[in-house]
């Protein structure tokens, strides 16, 4: 929904086939990566899998990496919303927290497409690195909206700092041996000191 409450207005027929297009290659490199891995799939190996020409893949993607993350920016405003939407009483790092642990926690039996992709990532140093700098990028957009919530200055650098360590958490706990506690452990610690700023500032 936009900030209005009206729906978007519909795709015109270019839109549409300029989006069909683009999932048509970022469903043709998913399957060839799943199939024989990241580093064993060339750009042109993808683009006759797709149908299309390598300057039309490069018309719709910046390069091999941006084929794997095609839905980063959906996921960049879902971690937005986390915030927004949070359940009335749930502080920020908690919501943030729950957020994280959910993205690494997918059962392969229940979610077993999601289960090879965050598999395909974890074994690929290149995807790794791609996706913790596309992740920072929503740094600053998340600040804000943690400032907004919290009535803080648009530029407190306390909300600055929440934004970007609470994006670097899952990396900080790639290399433990449970992932799910090293994440708990490090928003634990985001957790207390948010709560020593914010004493006084948030609303209930």
């Amino acid at each position: 929904m936009t900030e209005t409450g009206a729906a978007p207005a519909p795709l015109g027929r270019r839109e549409r086939k300029k989006a069909a297009t683009r999932q048509a290659i970022a469903d043709a490199a998913l399957d060839l990566f799943l199939e024989r891995g990241y580093d064993d799939v060339s750009i042109r190996e993808i683009a006759d899998a797709a149908d299309v020409s390598t300057t039309t893949l490069f018309k719709h993607f910046s390069g091999k990496e941006a084929l794997v993350f095609d839905r980063q920016d959906e996921m960049k405003a879902h971690q937005l919303a986390v915030v927004r939407e949070r359940p009335r009483g749930q502080s920020i790092p908690v919501a943030l927290r729950e957020h994280a642990l959910r993205y690494r926690q997918i059962n392969p039996d229940d979610e077993p497409e999601a289960a090879a992709f965050l598999d395909l990532v974890g074994r690929t140093p290149a995807l790794l690195d791609y996706q913790h700098a596309a992740w920072l990028e929503n740094t600053t957009a998340l600040a804000r909206i943690i400032a907004e919530d919290s009535g803080l200055p648009a530029d407190d650098p306390a909300c600055t700092a929440l934004a970007h360590f609470a994006l670097e958490a899952p990396r900080a706990a790639r290399h433990h041996q449970d992932r799910a506690e090293a994440i708990t452990r490090a928003f634990d610690l985001l957790e207390q000191g948010w709560q020593s700023i914010t004493s006084g500032t948030h609303k209930p």
